[in-house]
């Protein structure tokens, strides 16, 4: 099947850092918005590091594209939202490979942000996409 999402990269824009789209158009389809999703495992248990709490976040975007008949192609904008300056290369690097067979990549937004509700969450992400 075709995919029905074009990107978009403007003459003047530079080239995306990594595995993202200055911009996605979608023709028709149902939206899908899922909330901020936390590093936290079903058991509640919170890993330490970034890169196992960005992989659980993920994993759980991927459980609610799942239960709306979707995939990570389909996903048109991710945000992500870090505690430490020092984690955006991480960041980069597990969405980068979370995306990895999705031809065409979402726009994405990484933000430094002050803390979240406890002090061990050190990443927030949530997705925008298009359900056919």
């Amino acid at each position: 099947m075709d995919d029905p999402k074009i990107a978009l990269s403007p003459a003047i824009a530079p080239p995306p850092f990594g595995a993202y789209s200055h911009g996605v158009l979608v023709p028709a389809g149902r939206l899908l918005v899922t909330s901020g999703q936390l590093g936290l495992g079903a058991d509640g248990d919170c890993p330490a590091d970034l890169a196992e709490q960005a992989r659980l976040c993920l994993a759980t975007i991927d459980a609610i594209l799942g239960e709306a008949g979707a995939g990570r192609e389909h996903v048109l904008r991710l945000n992500a939202y870090v505690t430490r300056r020092e984690d955006f290369a991480v960041w980069m690097k597990v969405r980068d490979t979370w995306l990895a067979d999705v031809a065409v990549k979402p726009a994405s937004t990484l933000m430094i942000v002050g803390g979240f509700t406890k002090a061990e969450f050190l990443v927030e992400i949530e997705a925008l996409a298009m359900v056919p």
